[in-house]
C-alpha cells in the first residue's frame, strides 16, 4: 500500500481519493477546512498549500502528489494560481513524489479539428496562460530530473461529482427537472462539444498514480471521453431519461452577455472560453484509452447518474 496527497477536496479530489482507496492505496485528502470531507478510509488533513515546507513534509515518503486544486476565485487566476502552483512543485521535488496535476483545455486557445495532446498550446486569454505555465514549470522541473510530472485535461465535466461546478448540470440539466426551458450564458446550442464525466478524470489520475512506467510521465494525457454531444442533444437525453417534457434550449445573446460583463465579472470572464461552445470543441483521447485501457463512460450513462445525484440533492420537477 502506497501513499498519495490528494490537494482539494472538491469533487474531483473527494473522486480520485475513492479511486486510489478502492485500488488498496492510502489517501490524504488536503484542504483548508478541518472538516473530514473525504470519502471512508481517507486521511483528512487541513493546510494551506502555499506553505510549502509544510507540504513537502506531509508529501515525503509519498508515491504522488496530485493537484485537484482550483482557486476559489475564478475571476483571479492569475492571482492565486501562481504562489499554489509554486509551492506543489517544490514540495514535489523536495519529497520525491510524483506530481499528477488535473487540468484542463484552456491551454489549447481556438482550435479546428479534434484536440489530441499533440495540439498546440496556444493560449487566448488570462486563464489559459496561466495553466500552461503551471505546465511549462512543471516540464522544465521534469526534464532536469528535478522532478516526475504528469498532466491530466479534460473537457468540460459530467458527472455526479461536480454537480456545483459542472455548467451543463446547472444550468441545463437542473432547469430541465424543474420543467423550465435552460437558458445559457455563452454558445450555439448545435455546436458539438466534449463532456468528460467526473468519475473518468478519478480513473485516469489512479492508472497514472500506479503506474511505473517513465514513459508516462513528463507528458500530458486527456482523460477518456464520450463522443461529443450538442446542447440540443443533451437537452432531448435530459428529457427522454426523466419523462419530462422535452424543452428547448436557449442562449443569451452574446451582446447582452459582453454588456453584462462590465458590471459583473463572472460574465466578462466567459468571454476567454466562449469559443469552447461556439464551434466544434472536440477532445481526443485515443492515446489514454490505448495505454491504460480505459474505456469512457457512455454519456447517456453519465447523464443518468448526474439527473439521480440533483435529483437527490433535492432538484425535482
Amino acid at each position: 500500500m502506497a501513499r498519495h496527497i490528494v490537494l482539494g477536496a472538491g469533487g474531483i479530489g473527494r473522486s480520485v481519493a475513492h479511486a486510489l482507496i478502492s485500488a488498496g492505496e492510502d489517501a490524504v485528502l488536503v484542504s483548508r477546512s478541518d472538516r473530514d470531507l473525504g470519502p471512508d478510509g481517507a486521511t483528512a488533513v487541513a493546510l494551506d498549500v502555499t506553505d510549502e515546507t509544510r507540504l513537502a513534509d506531509l508529501a515525503t515518503g509519498a508515491r504522488t502528489i496530485v493537484n485537484a486544486l482550483n482557486p476559489s476565485a475564478y475571476t483571479h487566476w492569475e492571482r492565486d494560481w501562481p504562489p499554489m502552483a509554486k509551492a506543489v512543485l517544490a514540495a514535489a521535488e523536495r519529497s520525491g513524489a510524483g506530481l499528477i496535476t488535473v487540468s484542463n483545455l484552456y491551454g489549447y486557445g481556438l482550435v479546428d479539428g479534434p484536440i489530441t495532446e499533440r495540439t498546440a498550446l496556444r493560449p487566448n486569454g488570462v486563464k489559459g496562460h496561466v495553466r500552461v505555465e503551471m505546465w511549462e514549470q512543471a516540464l522544465a522541473a521534469h526534464a532536469a530530473g528535478r522532478a516526475r510530472v504528469s498532466e491530466v485535461r479534460a473537457s468540460d465535466y459530467i458527472g455526479p461529482a461536480t454537480l456545483g461546478t459542472s455548467l451543463v448540470s446547472g444550468m441545463l440539466i437542473k432547469p430541465i427537472l424543474k420543467g423550465r426551458s435552460p437558458w445559457l450564458p455563452m454558445g450555439r446550442v448545435d455546436a458539438p462539444h466534449s463532456w468528460t464525466y467526473d468519475g473518468d478524470v478519478a480513473a485516469l489520475v489512479r492508472a497514472l498514480a500506479l503506474s511505473d512506467g517513465d514513459a508516462d510521465w513528463g507528458r500530458a494525457w486527456h482523460v477518456p471521453t464520450d463522443a461529443p454531444a450538442t446542447f440540443a442533444q443533451l437537452g432531448e437525453e435530459v428529457a427522454t431519461i426523466t419523462g419530462a417534457k422535452a424543452r428547448p434550449v436557449h442562449v443569451m445573446p452574446r451582446s447582452m452577455v459582453t454588456i453584462g460583463g462590465l458590471v459583473v465579472p463572472l460574465l466578462a470572464e466567459l468571454r476567454e472560453t466562449r469559443h469552447q461552445f461556439e464551434r466544434p470543441f472536440v477532445l481526443d483521447s485515443s492515446d489514454a484509452q490505448a495505454r491504460f485501457e480505459l474505456a469512457p463512460t457512455p454519456r447517456h450513462t453519465a447523464v443518468e447518474e448526474t439527473v439521480a445525484a440533483l435529483r437527490a440533492a433535492g432538484i425535482k420537477g
